[in-house]
Formats: C-alpha cells, structure tokens, sequence
C-alpha cells in the first residue's frame, strides 16, 4: 500500500507480522548471535537497508564495539570500533537519542570507520537508535538505507526503537558476558603471574619491558601523578601516551606539552591561558593547555626545565586542581592527570637548587624508569623490523631484511641515542641500499667494525688499549656532561686517576660538557 503522506511504501500493513517474527525468533533462539544476523538481514530488507548493525556498550574501556552486523565481513566488523561520542555512533551513546543522516556522503559525522564501500550517485541515508534497557543505555541499532531522496525518516525511526526495544534484553545479556569474561581473563593473568599485555603503540617483549608494561596497567587505572624517567629517546612520550589510553580518561584528551621548548616568558600563558588584553599582543582569549586537556591527560615533558617560578605555580594547580588565566582574576577548576617526564637528575638539581623538593615530591608519586636500549638489546631484530614496516609504508619502500653482519653490528653499539637514534640509522641504511637488503657497510661510519670496514688496526697492544681507553673516558664525559667526579666512578677509578688520564689524552671535560648540552 502506498502512503500519501510519506509517499512510499506504508509498513503499517506489515509491521505488526515483522516485529512478532523477530519476537518468536529472539524467544525461541538456541543461537542468539546468528539469529541475530538473521533477524538483521530480514531488517534490511524489510526496510530496504543495504546493511543493520548493532554494538555493544563496553564500559570497561569506554568504547563501542560491533556485536552483530549484516553485510559486513568479519574483518569490517574488527574495525568497527568507537569512543563514547565518537562519530554517529558514538554521540547517539553520549545522548541517547536518535540520530538520521540524511546522506552520509555529506556528513563529516559519518566516520565510516568500518570502510564499507557505496555506490556513487546513490544516497544512503545512516539512522541510528540507541538500545535502553532499564534506563541504562547498552548499544545501537543501526542501518544504511538506499532511498530516492527521501527526507522524513520518522516512521523508520519509530520502527527501530520498537525492535531496539525487542533485542535489548538479549544485548545487554551479550554485555554483561564480555565484561565477566575480560574480568576474568584479568583475574587469570593475575593468578598466573603473568605479566601485563604489552600496550598498542610500543614495541618490545624483553624482561624489563614486561616489568615496564606491568607498571603502566596498575597505574592506568588510577589517578596518581606519575613521573617517567629515563634517557633521551627512550620513547618517554609512548609511554606517557600508553598510561593515558588505558585510563578511564582515554576518551578525552591527551595534550602534550614539551617544556623545554617554551620560553620562560610565554610558558604561564601556554599552560595556563591568558585573557585578552593580558599583554602586548594578546588580541583574543586564549585557552590554556591544561583547559585544552580538561577530563584527560596533561603531559609534561622535559619538566625539570621548567623555571623555578613556575614551579611554584604548577605546584598550586596539582594541590588545587585549580588555575587562574593570565590577565585575568577568575578560577577555574580543572580535572586532569598530570604525566611528567625529565632525563636530567632531579635530586641533583633540588641540592643546587635548581629544582623546588616541594614540588618535586609532588610529581614523584609514582616513579616509572624506561630502560635504555642497551639495557634490553634482546629487543632490538624486533625493533628493526617495526622500523623496516614502517618506513617502507612511510616512504613507498621494499626492503626485506637485513644481513645478519648488519644485525651483529647494532646488537654491541651503544646506542647513546637509544630508539630514536636506531630508527635514524634504519632510514639512512633503508635509502641507501641498492638491493632491498640492510647490509654492513650501509650503516654510519659510527657502527662501522674494524672487521667490517677493513681497517683493523695493526699497531702494537699497548697502542690499540691506549686508544680503548681514550675512548671509554670520551664516551663517559659525554655521558656525565663533562663531570670529572662522575665519570671516575663510572669508570671504576679515583679521580686522581682520572686526572692524570685527562692530562695523558688532552683532554677539556668543558668541551664534552658542552658538546652532551648541544646533544640534548
């Protein structure tokens, strides 16, 4: 029967048959994830869909997931994945209410996240309706329609929250039963003594990762300030990132400020904001980083050179959880997660007084060291091969391995630089090679062996330890930024001995001084 009013089909005539379908298939379903699918397909074509979908609210990780789907691939189901009012999905979770888009070709909303494909020419109009069980939201229910311009999508609407209401009962069941599970398999891993599942974005499996990704899951779930230690291009950031993404704070923001990089002068305004008018050339208001980072994450790296003024401040904001913009009289309150990070030696700096122990014991809450790269070499073959994917997707390569004499080499180097100086020296080799493979002599002269680069040295023993040692004690004072008191004993020897080296190799520890500032 044609309806007048819509001018279309009227379901009005068939409906009542649909719905007392999809009831008896729910009641009487032995397999309630297939009949789901069934009772999925039938909707589509009843209501001349090209594919229905339903997720699951998972308030474990603040996320929605794909339960059941007709017309997708498994593979597009994995993908179809989203943040609590992230996309259509996600916002009809946020607020509970429908939402129709009308075309989705010419809606920035529709974040196709699973990557279907659709016609050209053809609008698809997108409705979703959210699945309420007992005044609590626990999924979606949607469906891509095919239609000839139609702009009144009231009726099918209604129809959805009616077979929302039909399946609810059987998702919020399908919830519960994801949420038990993952709790378990916590349990289990816990009872086992197994360490923490390694996070998404970092890339290792030695025994100090693990103890590293073991620290990350007790602390995620919390809101303790923590504080990240370790050398330069350690991947300090990662691991900050790693933190905030499994916290209950991982659907809001993540707002990453390198103090270093701020001058002194601009730094309040940057953390704190400013009104209009504050200073010279502050035309407009300006929202702070911690405003920015409101209900997320706020990442300080390279705090132990923020100047000792605002290091007073900060210290109000982690006590207060309060700032005021420059400028400007108002407080306003705030709800973040302070993450530092610093290389340089804190307690060193508080005896100088360089650093407030105030503030210091403050941000030291929970301490997290990151292990250098030649503390934890078993990772680096791992390590080459995420740079090799990588940087071949990045820059349109092909390169296939590397050499085994290659590999040799960056298994006993250093690694000053650590990660980040490993993957520099992957991209360099990567450009270099002529034959899609990694091979010794594409590496820099730095890695280079004697054995490799056919220059063994032939002089006597006594030349070839000389020139060892000489080396040993350049590398030190590199790494101690030019302290002679250090450097001896990380050597091992007095600094009467170290003196009389100094002089033997004329050697200026200030030239290493300055050249480890120029480094970092």
């Amino acid at each position: 029967m044609f309806c007048e009013k819509y001018k279309r089909v009227c379901y009005a005539d068939t409906d009542l048959n649909f719905l007392v379908n999809v009831s008896n298939v729910i009641s009487h379903s032995q397999n309630i994830y297939k009949d789901l699918e069934v009772v999925l397909g039938e909707l589509c074509e009843f209501l001349n869909a090209r594919y229905s979908i339903i997720t699951i609210v998972d308030r474990n990780y603040d996320r929605i997931m794909i339960s059941s789907a007709y017309g997708l691939s498994e593979e597009e189901k994995q993908k179809g994945i989203y943040k609590i009012g992230e996309g259509v999905i996600g916002e009809v979770v946020s607020t509970e209410q429908p939402v129709v888009i009308p075309d989705i070709a010419k809606s920035d909303k529709f974040l196709n996240r699973t990557g279907i494909a659709f016609q050209p020419n053809h609008p698809v109009a997108f409705l979703c309706v959210p699945i309420i069980i007992k005044n609590e939201i626990t999924g979606t229910l949607s469906i891509h329609k095919l239609h000839p311009g139609i702009k009144d999508f009231s009726a099918e609407i209604k129809f959805l929250n009616i077979v929302g209401m039909l399946i609810g009962r059987n998702i919020s069941i399908r919830r519960k039963q994801i949420e038990e599970i993952d709790e378990l398999r916590k349990e289990n891993l816990r009872l086992k003594g197994v360490k923490s599942v390694k996070p998404e974005n970092i890339v290792g499996n030695s025994a100090l990762m693990h103890d590293l990704y073991n620290l990350i899951e007790r602390v995620s779930s919390t809101t303790t300030t923590v504080m990240i230690r370790g050398e330069s291009g350690v991947g300090k950031e990662l691991i900050a990132e790693a933190i905030h993404n499994a916290s209950p704070r991982a659907a809001k923001p993540f707002v990453r400020v390198n103090c270093s990089a701020l001058p002194e002068t601009l730094i309040e305004s940057e953390l704190f904001g400013h009104e209009k008018g504050a200073f010279t050339g502050a035309n407009a208001m300006h929202a702070g980083r911690f405003e920015m980072a409101n209900g997320g994450t706020v990442f300080l790296d390279e705090i132990g050179d923020v100047p000792l003024s605002m290091q007073v401040k900060l210290l109000r904001v982690i006590q207060q959880r309060q700032i005021e913009r420059v400028g400007g009289g108002k407080t306003i309150d705030i709800d973040v997660r302070i993450i530092t990070a610093t290389n340089r030696n804190l307690e060193n700096m508080i005896k100088e007084g360089a650093f407030r122990d105030d503030f210091y014991y403050r941000i030291n809450v929970f301490p997290i060291y990151v292990p250098a790269l030649r503390e934890r070499r078993a990772d680096i073959p791992i390590l080459i091969d995420h740079f090799i994917e990588k940087l071949n997707k990045r820059n349109g390569t092909k390169i296939k391995r590397i050499t085994g004499g290659a590999l040799d080499m960056l298994m006993v180097y250093s690694w000053p630089g650590n990660i980040r100086e490993l993957e520099n020296v992957i991209e360099r080799a990567m450009i270099l090679t002529t034959d899609d493979v990694i091979h010794s002599y594409n590496l820099p002269p730095t890695l280079q062996t004697g054995f490799s680069s056919d220059t063994i040295d032939k002089g006597t023993l006594s030349n070839v330890m000389d020139k060892v040692e000489k080396q040993m004690i350049v590398d030190t004072l590199i790494l101690t930024r030019g302290n002679m008191a250090k450097a001896a004993i990380q050597l091992g020897i007095t600094e009467r001995m170290m003196g009389l080296r100094i002089g033997k190799y004329n050697l200026n520890p200030q030239n290493y001084k300055q050249l480890s500032n120029e480094k970092s």
